[in-house]
């Protein structure tokens, strides 16, 4: 066999492998938004992915594998706001700006975002997962955004605690159901931390 049929048969090979993880991440991402991480099953993901339960194992051997792959296709789909308001020189109006986008996105993302944070507490590979990014993510947000204020010590401490906690979905969600509208929503709590 010359080398030339050979690399072609391996560059075959690998794009059929690529386009099998995509329909399987993609599958996946899916019964995610659909039912949630704990009620998904590999079979259910085969299934929609047009492959056998072993070839899901073959590409995502643990859950732990899948969620990395999982959330980088939702968010190639839905991406994060590109937070304009961090630019602000006016440290409460940089915060409503940033927690105005940061609602409009968890509306925008809301099927999935709940779907994650209910299913968060029974699934130990996804909340180490959140934990390691979400969570991560709104901790270095929050601690951005306390930076803006004249902010020191245990003061400091209490205000990135607040930021954290408006920059939470669980909060917007509240929020939400109580009728505050994103604009509103981010109004009251950059008032809160403003308070601080």
């Amino acid at each position: 066999m010359s080398t030339q049929i050979r690399k072609y048969e391996l560059k075959a090979r690998a794009e059929s492998q690529r386009k099998t993880r995509e329909r399987i991440t993609k599958a996946a991402a899916e019964l995610h938004e659909e039912i949630g991480v704990a009620r998904t099953t590999v079979a259910e993901i085969a299934r929609r992915a047009g492959v056998q339960r072993l070839t899901v194992y073959n590409h995502f051997p643990e859950l732990s594998d899948l969620l990395p792959a999982c959330s980088a296709h939702y968010m190639s789909h839905h991406p994060l706001p590109d937070l304009g308001g961090l630019s602000l020189e006016d440290p409460r109006e940089r915060v409503q700006a940033v927690l105005r986008d940061m609602y409009g996105w968890y509306r925008d993302t809301k099927p999935m975002m709940g779907k994650l944070q209910g299913d968060r507490s029974s699934v130990p590979a996804l909340d180490d997962f959140m934990r390691e990014n979400s969570d991560r993510s709104t901790a270095g947000l929050a601690a951005a955004l306390t930076a803006g204020f004249d902010a020191r010590g245990r003061r400091a401490k209490r205000l990135r605690a607040l930021l954290t906690v408006a920059l939470d979905f669980g909060t917007w969600q509240r929020l939400d159901r109580e009728g505050l509208g994103d604009e509103d929503a981010a109004r009251l709590m950059s008032e809160a931390v403003a308070a601080v």
